[in-house]
């Protein structure tokens, strides 16, 4: 029989990471949030195997493989399970995918807070939407990674990060309302300062449990608002003014998670007026009051990164710094002048080095483009 010259047999596929400026833990609460794609990335390379249903998906990076039956997905464990994920959410939307061999390397630091899980997810099901022509559009996809994460991983997670990774546009960030999924591109005009990482290297045991647990939290805050305040649907309706009125009725724990709910959603809108007139100062001091607001009203920060951060500010040329990503480790964003960023990395590699006895990972980042075909 012969092969359609249309049909794809072989393709490359690169997924990137993300970093959020503003807007942590706000998007699973409907809320707004102000990611944007990074130039650290995942390359996919694909081929049809022939097979109806026997998959072969190699990690280059790791050095692992994951065979998997199309008709038999079971949980595992780590990446494994982020791929049983995707190829489970995708079987339920179509019925047209077949067996296939991916090899995937990746130079997304692993438990940083960018989102390599997001870019697993979305570049796989990127590639094989593609490959099988399942024709899923890019909102589509980033709900299925998002799903994949619900329903095999078990990590309650919001849609910020598989937004981030389809929809990122080379330098801009994307204001995305994650009520409705209403967004735009704002440029990442940030003058004379750079965007630095300072990665811990320290990934807590309990960030996955704890990550529920801040989702729980913040549903029992609306059911509690909503018994004298109706009309809150969710974090998102909810003002300070809210919680105020329900002091002596809502535990001090809860209120907490969502006063902080609340500020971060308006440090995001703030965010674009400073943005929108370069003001790098007033930028820098809302990832300062973010990092508060996490550490104290969160509580999801650690000592190794709040110390990233404390230091960070103590130097000159640093405007602002926080902790980005689920938390408990992870990593430290910090607004630097662009001339002293190389003087800041070393002297906070040295500072964290003396104090923790390990190594700080410092990473500039670069905002690039979404998932995408290369060639």
């Amino acid at each position: 029989m012969s092969v359609s010259p249309s049909i794809i047999n072989h393709l490359s596929v690169v997924a990137p990471g993300r970093i959020n400026l503003l807007g942590e833990h706000t998007d699973y609460n409907e809320g707004l949030v102000l990611p944007a794609a990074i130039g650290q990335q995942m390359v996919f390379t694909f081929d049809r195997n022939g097979s109806p249903d026997q998959c072969r998906i190699t990690s280059t990076s790791l050095g692992k493989t994951l065979q998997a039956d199309l008709g038999h997905l079971q949980p595992s464990s780590g990446w494994e399970n982020y791929i049983s994920g995707v190829l489970r959410e995708l079987l339920k939307r179509s019925g047209k995918l077949e067996g296939f061999d991916v090899d995937f390397k990746s130079d997304i630091p692993v438990g940083a807070g960018l989102s390599s899980s997001a870019a697993l997810e979305c570049g796989l099901a990127f590639g094989l939407n593609i490959l099988f022509e399942l024709g899923l559009s890019p909102l589509e996809l980033i709900r299925l990674s998002q799903e994949a994460e619900h329903n095999f991983v078990g990590t309650q997670c919001g849609i910020m990060d598989q937004f981030a990774c389809v929809m990122g546009r080379k330098n801009h960030f994307i204001l995305l309302d994650c009520r409705d999924l209403q967004h735009r591109y704002i440029p990442a005009n940030l003058g004379n300062c750079s965007l630095l990482l300072m990665g811990s290297g320290i990934k807590h045991a309990l960030a996955e449990s704890a990550y529920n647990d801040r989702r729980a939290e913040c549903q029992r805050g609306v059911a509690l608002l909503r018994e004298t305040f109706p009309e809150i649907r969710s974090l998102r309706d909810a003002t300070g003014e809210h919680l105020n009125a329900l002091t002596d009725s809502i535990p001090n724990t809860i209120k907490k998670r969502c006063l902080y709910v609340i500020e971060e959603n308006a440090r995001v809108l703030q965010a674009l007026q400073t943005l929108e007139h370069g003001d790098m100062e007033g930028l820098g001091a809302l990832l300062s009051q973010s990092h508060r607001g996490l550490r104290d009203d969160y509580q999801v920060s650690c000592p190794e990164v709040d110390f990233l951060v404390d230091t960070a500010l103590s130097f000159p040329g640093v405007l602002g710094a926080r902790i980005m990503g689920g938390g408990f480790g992870g990593c430290s964003l910090n607004l630097v002048r662009s001339e002293a960023v190389e003087w800041v990395q070393t002297a906070l590699c040295k500072a964290y080095r003396e104090s923790f006895g390990r190594e700080a990972e410092p990473l500039e980042v670069r905002i690039s483009d979404g998932v995408r075909v290369c060639s």
